[in-house]
């Protein structure tokens, strides 16, 4: 009963109604969820008073481009790296205008390595009060899973935020 037509639905709900009273607006820059926060925030009635743009990065390149990710983080992290989904949340921030950026980056699978295990995700939360990082591990769970799961997360993460600074 988990996953994106459920709990995502609710966490967007509760995600969407605090930052309608906080008035605050929040982004999303997202690469192997491939744009499921977006869509689970803009699922929800009135979400347009919270949500002007979002950001799907898959590449390298566009994480450069779009969000001003370092090439020399990449290169020395990997694009599934806390330092990477830290540039990503801080450069969404600053190109949106937004008041919250999560980012999302991982390995959904398959294609995993020994160094960067299938379903090991990094997330990012940046705001005004600094910038957040974590890294989970979902495991071999399967792709729509790990993508599911890791919106779930990234909508948790910016409720938790919400609910504690705003």
């Amino acid at each position: 009963m988990s996953g994106y037509g459920d709990i995502a639905m609710t966490l967007a709900a509760d995600v969407v109604a605090l930052a309608i009273r906080a008035k605050v607006k929040i982004t999303s820059a997202e690469s192997c969820t491939g744009g499921m926060i977006s869509a689970a925030l803009t699922d929800i009635a009135g979400s347009s008073a919270m949500f002007e743009q979002g950001f799907v990065t898959y590449s390298n390149a566009v994480k450069t481009k779009m969000l001003g990710v370092s090439e020399e983080t990449l290169q020395v992290h990997g694009a599934v790296s806390e330092p990477v989904a830290c540039e990503m949340a801080s450069g969404a921030l600053i190109v949106s205008g937004a008041d919250i950026a999560v980012s999302v980056s991982g390995i959904a699978g398959p294609g995993a390595s020994e160094s960067k295990p299938e379903g090991r995700v990094c997330f990012g939360v940046a705001s005004a009060q600094g910038v957040y990082c974590e890294t989970l591990e979902f495991g071999t769970i399967g792709r729509a899973e790990v993508r599911k799961a890791s919106t779930d997360h990234a909508l948790e993460l910016i409720s938790d935020l919400l609910k504690r600074d705003y």
